[in-house]
This record gives structure tokens, C-alpha cells and sequence, in this order.
């Protein structure tokens, strides 16, 4: 079996062995780090000597063993507890899947929403600290005190590895969709670097959303984020050209949009929206399928859009859907008209510091013909971010602006 293949399978074994080894012995820190060696003896052995039968059962043996040698290594306090352990590992292991519950543990709510992250990709995504840490664009050193403390975290509050009581499971399953979406988000427009993507990110949000779908099939808010990421990613080959520069969505080549992921979204939209209640997750797929089922930028169908997003604004309210809505108003009823709606977030802190928002007015300042002023907003969104091809294009927006507007213009100044 190839290394990639193994790879694969490697990802899809690892929470599962780690949630049999919580589940049996406690102790969280220890025993990822215990299935982590185990991880990485399966990838040195695997592609040369074949998969063993039961491959799961391998790596929880393994696991298992450097486990119990850990706490050997420790000392003779260890040794009532090293006894249990050797007389409770099996030769047999029961098919028994603990990957939704070792989510949740990961995205308990007493751990900060950076732990939560670095902790799902690192214990349920199978990723290594150096991935995550390069995929956050921050040294291995930081990350890895990250995922440390969040692990004692969890070993010093006592959490148990459980499903969350009934009551409490709608919230916590919301926390576990939001790590989900942010870890998709941060892979298909990563904050800062020289890509605008990482398609290892996107790629691992989607297999494990795909996961928590399976394990919670009746779930809607489950299947829209689902159908939501499909949908978003099968534009990622047309969002960049030949040399990697941005090529914002209604530039894009769509015979370029993979087809397959737009069938498989829409066809999940389509079986969740309208059977129940309606979540944000819905609401975003559905204005996915929208954009991607429209033959060019000028058939999108931009009254529904909008028609969408007041949905969403009024069931999650916050700046960047009202920001959203700003663009689809000034698609739907003109550019002056999204700027009154973007004119709502001016003096919200929480975009201050948002490249965001100066982006979307020197887009719709430009369509209104106020070039000199986009032209400045341009500027200000590209010193803003950290992305180098966002820069890049805002750059030449700025510089194609600045070419538009001649020397009678008042680029301080909107006109009326």
C-alpha cells in the first residue's frame, strides 16, 4: 500500500484509537501522545510490510503498550496503575467509534477557540503540531504550547469522556460545527502567507464534517455546513490564475468549478432546507448553490441572495453578515445603496481592524464611479491584511483606480 494510502487510512484510524484509549485509561495528554508514536510507527511501517488485518486494533495495541511503557519509565508510584492497565488490555477490541465524543472533548467550552482548534486538527484531524503550527503561521515551539495546555486543561478540570447530557448537546454540537467551519475558513482564504489557500486545511475540514455527519445523520445544521463547504470549494481551482494571483469570483472561469462537488451540495441543500428548522449553516448553502448554479456573474440571481441574507442577518446577527448583505444590496439595487448598508458597521469595533470592510466600499465606491475614493480604500484594505495575494490584488485595483480619476478629481470627497 502506498504511503499516501496509508496516509489516508492513518487520519481516519487515529481518533478512533484515541478515543478507545481515553476511554480506557483517562488521561488525555498521555494517551495522544501515546497514539501519535503509534501514528507515526504505522507510517514507517505500513507502506513497506503491508497493513496488518485489523490495522485498528494494531495501532491500539501500540498505542496501548508505549502507553503503559510511559508509565512504567515513571516510577513505582506508576506501578498500581500500570498493573490495571496490562490486566484491561484486551487482545480484542470492540468496533466501537468514539470519534463525535472525542470532538466534543476537544471543543469543550472551557477551552479557548484557538485551543479548540489546534486540538481537533491535532487529535481528531491526525495533522502533526508542525502542520497545524504552519497552517496558523505561527512557530512549532508556540503551537505546541498551545496544544499542551489545552491537553492539561482538560486533565485538570476533570472533563469526562463522554456525549455532553442531552440538554447541554445542541450547544456543544454548535461549538463543534464552529471549529469545523473555522478550520475550513482559515484553508480557503488563510489569514496571512504567500497562498491564499491550504488545501490540507480545507480538504481536513471537509473529511471531518463529512464524519460528523455519518455519526449524526438527522442532523441539518450538520448536512448545510456540509453542503456549504462542498459548494465553497468547488470554486477553489478558478480563485487563482497561472501565477497564484487572486481571481475574485465574478472573473472566474466557471467551467473550472468542479461539478461534482456542485451536484453533491446542491443535493444536499436541497434535502435539509425546508424539512425543518433553518440554520445559519442552511442559509450560507443555500446562497452557495445560488452562486454556483448561475451560468455567469451576470445570471447570478442576486435578489435571492439578498433575499437570503436578511434571513440570516435577522437569525444570526453580527458584522460580517450585515457586511455580506452590503454586497449583495449593492448587487441587487446599487452600489450607493450597499454603501447606506455598509455606512451601519462604520465605528463597530469589531471591524476595526477588518481588511474586509474596506475592501467591499472601494468594491462598491468604484462601481458607483467614486474612484479617488476607492482608490484610497483599496490602499487601506491592502495594508490591512496579511495575505499576500489579497495585497497583491488590492494593490492593483488601487493602482487601476488611480488611473480612472483625473487631476480635477477631489479624492477626498464623495460626491452627492
Amino acid at each position: 500500500m502506498s504511503a499516501p494510502v496509508v496516509e489516508d487510512l492513518l487520519r481516519e484510524l487515529a481518533p478512533q484509537v484515541l478515543g478507545v484509549l481515553i476511554r480506557r485509561y483517562g488521561r488525555f495528554d498521555a494517551a495522544e501522545d501515546a497514539v501519535q508514536e503509534a501514528l507515526l510507527a504505522a507510517a514507517l511501517k505500513w507502506p513497506g510490510e503491508g497493513v496488518p488485518d485489523n490495522p485498528r486494533s494494531w495501532l491500539i495495541s501500540v498505542a496501548g503498550r508505549r502507553l503503559i511503557d510511559e508509565w512504567r519509565s515513571d516510577g513505582a508510584r506508576r506501578d498500581r496503575e500500570v498493573t490495571v492497565a496490562l490486566r484491561d488490555l484486551p487482545a480484542t477490541v470492540p468496533e466501537r467509534d468514539d470519534t463525535v465524543t472525542l470532538l466534543f472533548l476537544c471543543c469543550h467550552p472551557s477551552l479557548s477557540p484557538p485551543s479548540q482548534l489546534a486540538l481537533t486538527l491535532r487529535a481528531v484531524g491526525g495533522l502533526t503540531t508542525a502542520e497545524i503550527a504552519s497552517a496558523f503561521l505561527v512557530p512549532e515551539a508556540t503551537m505546541a504550547q498551545r496544544i499542551s495546555r489545552a491537553k492539561q486543561k482538560i486533565r485538570t478540570s476533570g472533563l469526562s469522556f463522554a456525549l455532553p447530557p442531552e440538554a447541554e448537546r445542541a450547544d456543544r454540537l454548535r461549538v463543534v460545527r464552529q471549529v469545523l467551519y473555522l478550520i475550513f475558513n482559515e484553508g480557503y482564504t488563510t489569514s496571512g502567507g504567500a497562498a491564499l489557500q491550504r488545501t490540507d486545511l480545507t480538504a481536513e475540514a471537509i473529511r471531518l464534517t463529512r464524519m460528523l455527519r455519518g455519526l449524526m445523520p438527522d442532523d441539518r445544521e450538520t448536512a448545510g455546513l456540509l453542503a456549504l463547504m462542498v459548494l465553497t470549494d468547488a470554486r477553489r481551482a478558478a480563485r487563482t490564475d497561472a501565477h497564484g494571483a487572486l481571481v475574485p469570483l465574478d472573473e472566474q472561469d466557471r467551467t473550472r468549478w468542479h461539478a461534482g462537488q456542485i451536484a453533491e451540495g446542491v443535493a444536499l441543500i436541497s434535502a435539509t432546507l425546508g424539512r425543518g428548522p433553518i440554520g445559519p449553516y442552511q442559509l450560507q448553502a443555500a446562497i452557495a448553490a445560488l452562486h454556483d448554479e448561475a451560468p455567469s456573474a451576470d445570471a447570478t440571481d442576486w435578489p435571492q441572495i439578498l433575499a437570503l441574507y436578511e434571513v440570516l442577518e435577522r437569525i444570526t446577527p453580527g458584522p460580517v453578515v450585515t457586511l455580506n448583505r452590503a454586497v449583495a444590496v449593492g448587487m441587487a439595487r446599487g452600489p450607493l445603496a450597499g454603501l447606506a448598508v455598509l455606512g451601519e458597521l462604520d465605528g463597530d469595533e469589531r471591524m476595526a481592524g477588518n481588511h474586509r470592510l474596506h475592501a467591499v466600499r472601494a468594491h462598491l465606491l468604484e462601481r458607483a464611479g467614486y474612484t479617488a475614493e476607492a482608490h484610497a480604500s483599496y490602499l487601506t484594505a491592502a495594508r490591512m491584511t496579511s495575505s499576500v495575494p489579497e495585497q497583491r490584488y488590492l494593490t492593483v485595483r488601487a493602482a487601476l483606480t488611480s488611473s480612472e480619476h483625473g487631476p480635477d478629481d477631489n479624492p477626498g470627497r464623495m460626491g452627492g
